[in-house]
């Protein structure tokens, strides 16, 4: 039976193995969604458009499908959220082996209504001028035609569309924000150095949607990552990102046709 200090002299280094982690983790969630959303757009670039940029691109963002059994649709959109959510388990259950402080270091202890409070103006600071850069990002061909959903109009299309947008809030800030900047202080990083990456990556897997989405995302991640930095809290970050997912999504079934740009 080897000893401690021989099982201890075996395993690697913290650093390292946080590195290894850092990156197994990003491979099976948002860093392999960089990639694709990186190939989809060489492709518009060169293929789609032989050299017009977005101009002609329309990219759906939340697909769904419909078939005669609503029973099973439901069941493959429920599917569907499990699958995004889990990244988010994956790395709780990580850092719970690893805490660096007070609720695995990420500020997952109870919530308040402060948080809910900064949660919504968090949303406000990033929803009101987004919505002007997507316009101007449209009308210049420097973004997609996004259609924000298709789903079909039937009667669960809400609930699911908002456990779509819980599913989005939950996965990108505790993946992307929480785990990445506190594994990336761990390495040893800068504050400066782990923001820049933070908000490449999450820039990175909104590029199907051209410039503006990489530009726009890649602000939102500078601003909600300096907030993480500074306070160690993911629920408002979480409660902002849901509130705009959930406006986008349902906003976009209601002014659809009525509006010119959206």
């Amino acid at each position: 039976m080897s000893t401690e200090a021989e099982t201890a002299t075996e395993r690697p280094p913290a650093k390292e193995r946080y590195g290894l982690e850092v990156v197994a983790v990003l491979g099976v969630s948002f860093g392999m969604s960089g990639l694709y959303s990186l190939l989809s757009f060489i492709r518009a670039q060169i293929t789609i458009n032989k050299g017009l940029g977005f101009s002609k691109v329309q990219t759906t963002i939340n697909k769904q499908t419909q078939s005669i059994y609503q029973w099973l649709d439901i069941l493959d959109a429920l599917a569907d959220i499990l699958n995004g959510i889990l990244p988010a388990l994956l790395v709780i259950v990580l850092l719970m082996r690893s805490p660096g402080g007070r609720s695995l270091g990420i500020g997952l202890d109870r919530l308040r209504l402060r948080e809910m409070a900064q949660g919504a103006g968090f949303a406000a600071l990033i929803g009101i001028p987004g919505l002007a850069f997507v316009y101007f990002a449209r009308k210049l061909g420097l973004n997609a035609q996004l259609v924000v959903t298709d789903f079909p109009d039937v009667w669960y299309r809400i609930p699911i569309l908002l456990l779509d947008a819980l599913r989005d809030g939950v996965a990108e800030e505790l993946v992307v924000c929480a785990y990445l900047l506190t594994r990336l202080r761990q390495l040893g990083w800068s504050n400066s150095r782990a923001l820049a990456a933070e908000s490449l990556l999450r820039g990175s897997y909104h590029l199907y949607q051209g410039y503006g989405g990489f530009v726009g995302n890649a602000i939102m991640g500078l601003v909600f990552g300096w907030f993480f930095q500074r306070s160690r809290r993911v629920w408002p970050l979480i409660i902002a990102h849901f509130l705009l997912d959930a406006t986008s999504f349902i906003g976009y079934i209601y002014l659809h046709g009525h509006v010119s740009w959206i």
